[in-house]
């Protein structure tokens, strides 16, 4: 078990350098209502009274009921400023605009929204002099279970190295609102979609294997899988050295 309240204390510390190496205002995190926005954003409202959250519903119908009230009562149980921007307009003319000169894939549909999401909060940040906070955690990382330019960029991610049992655990001690903690993880990015069953496997399984290098056959080679084919996510894009 780790030691949260130490945990805290060192998160915040992190939070507060990156902000005054920057120069920054604030900071703006995506508050998607799930666990690994709503540890960010408590962590960063710790580390700065100027922090806010922007929850960007698009399409799903999820997005506009229980994500945004779970999103909502995190906001307000720890007095995290909220601003609701709803981007299903967006995403509907970038399909019909790209439509008419490529055949966008499922998979690139499925991007657009992170990578909307991405584009209004560096929008908001760069106006407000606001560092944006990344949410993904360290199993979704290994996964490459992210978009890349959309939810995978940010200015700093305070919970990078927690996987995704460890957020659960530090939004217990935290008393985050049981309504994140026992919900499903889902991108939201299609009706009835969750993280697990669109990997395959379980967040535990995961878990074990990249903590203990434990894991069955069946759940190894899905994580194995997943890890391969995601490397290029995980790395610098390639530039050219003569």
């Amino acid at each position: 078990m780790r030691n949260y309240a130490e945990e805290t204390e060192k998160r915040v510390q992190f939070i507060r350098q990156a902000v005054a190496d920057a120069h920054a205002d604030g900071i703006l995190f995506g508050n998607s209502g799930g666990k690994d926005s709503a540890l960010v954003g408590i962590l960063c409202k710790m580390a700065c009274e100027n922090t806010e959250g922007i929850i960007l519903p698009c399409s799903s119908k999820r997005n506009f009921t229980i994500d945004k009230d779970d999103g909502m009562e995190v906001a307000e149980q720890f007095g995290i400023k909220t601003r609701v921007i709803d981007l299903t307009a967006q995403k509907e003319l970038a399909i019909e605009t790209m439509s008419q000169v490529a055949t966008l894939s499922q998979a690139a549909i499925g991007n657009l929204a992170p990578r909307l999401r991405m584009l209004t909060l560096y929008a908001i940040g760069a106006s407000e002099n606001r560092l944006v906070a990344g949410t993904g955690n360290a199993s979704e990382y290994h996964m490459g279970y992210f978009t890349k330019w959309g939810d995978g960029a940010y200015d700093l991610n305070p919970i990078a190295d927690l996987t995704a049992t460890e957020v659960f655990e530090f939004l217990r001690y935290l008393k985050a609102p049981q309504a994140v903690i026992t919900k499903a993880p889902s991108a939201g990015l299609f009706e009835g979609q969750t993280d697990e069953e669109d990997m395959g496997v379980t967040y535990a399984a995961i878990d074990k294997y990249i903590t203990t290098g434990e894991a069955n056959e069946h759940d190894k080679a899905i994580i194995d899988r997943y890890h391969a084919r995601s490397a290029h996510k995980r790395r610098d894009p390639l530039r050219y050295h003569d």
